[in-house]
């Protein structure tokens, strides 16, 4: 019995990914498709906008067969540390494939792309390191490294969010010589970042702005969501009184930049190069998250950079907290399980007796360092709740995992 896996945010699940879903089984010939998806905070250090628990219930409703929690500490993160961590996962529970949405829509380039990168390693970090010198940002630092090397060309932008996650994904699979076959598909009908709504295929970026900007689900939405979707999206809201958005949580990471030290500062992960000081010289001046990021903001310090910080200063999450599950010996100690269905269940019993490491469902006591992290981002996920909400919504991380039946 195959599985073939793919690395999700589903923030929310739209009919893009329900078309990503189908072309996967597809194009691996697989039975069980295995979505590892980022938890309550995403790879762009982004709350999501309903809670991992009704983002899965969506996914398993619309193809999914089961869904696993990407570790917060590789799931807010660059990319290379997000893709690492998502084909760990994937591996671990035994997919024979990946199968990701690109703009090049052809794997053959990634492929090529990670051997010239390997072979001309030396020279791709030294003209990394000069631009990252010269003040540049990581991912522009990146591309120049690249063009370096001969990697930029019509058949891979590395511009483009995507087909650098896709390079990630390759990168550690033939790095790791990981028995994983390789598929990628075409992204259709609209960029990563489209701000509207303009098909019944839309980014995701496009739908929360429509769903936060007019709270509401509007017909424009709604025509972008399979129907289950939209039936989660609601229920949360009736639940938690709210969808969630940065903006929320401006008073609570004010808050702590405002009372800490700057060497309570520097500890946090993500402070880097003096950082400290230009956090603490804007949180007076700032009166909402826009206002502060773009105030923070600047060629070396983008807005993805600076909003995955201020989630680390949300969770409190420090250096030497992240620091040992982002060396590349540190293997994963579990799999968090968030939900299946009936065939999800029949995969696990078909390849159980091969998985090395158990998999997880809750918080307990006791627990690894790991999910000691994932217990503090849920914490602070649900922070902005009323008591009460907090505890039922809460309640779902020390519950077994959703099952979907027939």
């Amino acid at each position: 019995m195959k599985a073939c896996g793919v690395v999700v945010e589903y923030n929310p699940f739209h009919n893009g990914h329900a078309y990503h879903v189908q072309k996967a089984k597809e194009v691996s010939h697989a039975e069980t498709v295995i979505a590892v998806m980022s938890g309550d905070f995403l790879q762009r250090g982004e709350p999501a906008i309903i809670d991992k628990f009704h983002r899965a219930r969506a996914a398993l409703f619309s193809g999914v067969d089961i869904v696993l929690e990407l570790p917060y500490a590789y799931a807010v993160q660059n990319s290379d540390y997000f893709a690492r961590g998502a084909v760990h996962v994937l591996h671990a529970i035994g997919a024979s494939s990946i199968c990701f949405g690109s703009e090049a829509g052809n794997a053959r380039p990634f492929i090529a792309a990670n051997l010239v990168q390997k072979e001309r390693k030396d020279e791709y970090e030294k003209e990394l390191k000069e631009r990252l010198q010269q003040g540049l940002s990581y991912p522009e630092a990146s591309m120049h490294a690249s063009a370096a090397i001969g990697l930029v060309n019509n058949e891979l932008d590395l511009s483009q969010p995507n087909n650098i996650l896709g390079m990630g994904y390759v990168k550690t699979i033939l790095e790791q010589n990981l028995p994983m076959n390789i598929h990628t598909i075409k992204r259709v009908n609209n960029h990563y970042h489209d701000p509207e709504i303009t098909d019944s295929i839309a980014s995701a970026t496009s739908i929360r702005k429509e769903i936060i900007e007019q709270q509401k689900l509007t017909a424009e939405a709604r025509a972008a969501l399979p129907l289950i979707t939209a039936k989660e999206l609601k229920q949360y809201r009736q639940t938690a009184s709210l969808w969630h958005d940065w903006e929320l949580y401006f008073q609570f990471v004010n808050y702590r930049v405002q009372t800490m030290t700057l060497q309570e500062l520097r500890q946090i992960h993500g402070v880097t190069e003096g950082l400290e000081y230009r956090l603490k010289s804007t949180a007076k001046q700032a009166e909402n998250m826009e206002e502060w990021l773009n105030l923070i903001k600047t060629k070396r310090y983008t807005w993805t950079r600076i909003q995955r910080l201020f989630t680390h200063l949300l969770t409190n999450t420090k250096k030497y907290e992240l620091e040992p599950f982002l060396s590349e010996e540190r293997e994963l100690p579990y799999i968090r399980m968030l939900g299946m269905t009936e065939q999800g269940q029949k995969y696990l019993n078909h390849v159980k007796k091969a998985i090395e490491i158990p998999i997880l469902s809750g918080y307990r006591k006791n627990m690894d360092p790991l999910m000691q992290l994932e217990e503090k981002a849920s914490l602070s996920y649900y922070s902005i709740l009323k008591p009460a909400t907090r505890k039922k919504l809460f309640k779902q991380e020390l519950d077994g995992p959703i099952r979907i039946d027939g």
